[in-house]
């Protein structure tokens, strides 16, 4: 595995294999990440390339967050790449990647305004814009997303039909630990109550999908039925419960084909999010 910092090295890294398939991470690697590689794995082929991006992108983290405290494992991470196979590893320092005096972003004004977004103002122009400089660095021809972040991956794809990126994008489902939590970077933060209760988002999502599920369509029924089951764990504090079209991720009163519930709640100081399909 080559291990490349700088954007200079990585222009000047002439592609060895053909396709590309990129994962773009944060670091704090874990088995998500390994299913995403497992995919990239297979997209590429045997004669072709897997690459691993893993940057903490500053643009993303709204004042106030927590992009100082966000794990920064390189060790582990590179460890982890390795024992994954993965061919190239491209990890930049803050400074690599933005210029101070920087004026140039990338946003998403449609997708962009709810869910997520109208909780982190600005989060999706920093997604949009570091991927938008991964792609033009890296050049894939392809890059793996986790359907856990629905709202970013539908974001990503509009980019690049918008901006004619010839990449294609691939989405994962999520993976999930033995007791149904989304695997999250984030998840470490749980105490161990905070991680026990933290279980109630899947268990709640399912509820919600059982009832749609027997016939009930009224968004109000099924949002009010999840709010009051995640409700019953005592750290849990909702920051929102949507019902969306999954296609324009605008809300909606009915359950019908392709809709999306999603949510994020915090438990203590971590705020983790998950979804699921209904319809």
């Amino acid at each position: 595995m080559k291990v490349l910092a700088t954007v200079s090295e990585a222009l000047a890294r002439s592609r060895a294999k053909s396709p590309r398939v990129l994962v773009p991470t944060m670091g704090a690697l874990h088995k998500a990440h390994l299913e995403l590689i497992r995919v990239a794995r297979n997209r590429a082929g045997k004669n072709g390339e897997v690459v691993v991006s893993i940057f903490v992108n500053p643009l993303q983290f709204e004042p106030g967050s927590d992009y100082e405290r966000y794990p920064r494992p390189n060790q582990q991470d590179e460890e982890f790449c390795r024992n994954a196979d993965v061919d190239l590893l491209f990890r930049p320092s803050p400074a690599e990647m933005y210029a101070d005096d920087r004026s140039v972003f990338v946003e998403e004004t449609s997708l962009a305004n709810t869910l997520e977004g109208k909780s982190r103002p600005g989060h999706f122009r920093g997604v949009c814009t570091v991927v938008a400089k991964l792609f033009n660095i890296l050049a894939p021809d392809a890059a793996v997303f986790g359907e856990k972040d629905f709202q970013q991956l539908a974001i990503i794809r509009r980019m690049v039909r918008d901006l004619n990126f010839k990449i294609d994008i691939v989405g994962v489902p999520t993976v999930r630990e033995n007791d149904g939590l989304a695997c999250s970077s984030r998840n470490q933060y749980l105490n161990a109550e905070e991680r026990k209760q933290a279980t109630v988002l899947r268990r709640a999502l399912l509820a919600a999908s059982d009832r749609a599920k027997a016939g009930e369509k009224s968004a109000k029924v099924i949002i009010d039925l999840t709010r009051k089951m995640i409700g019953e764990a005592p750290p849990a504090r909702i920051d929102y419960v949507d019902l969306v079209d999954a296609e324009n991720l605008q809300q909606i009163e009915f359950v019908r084909p392709n809709s999306l519930l999603a949510l994020a709640v915090f438990f203590g100081q971590t705020r983790l999010i998950d979804n699921i399909l209904l319809g």
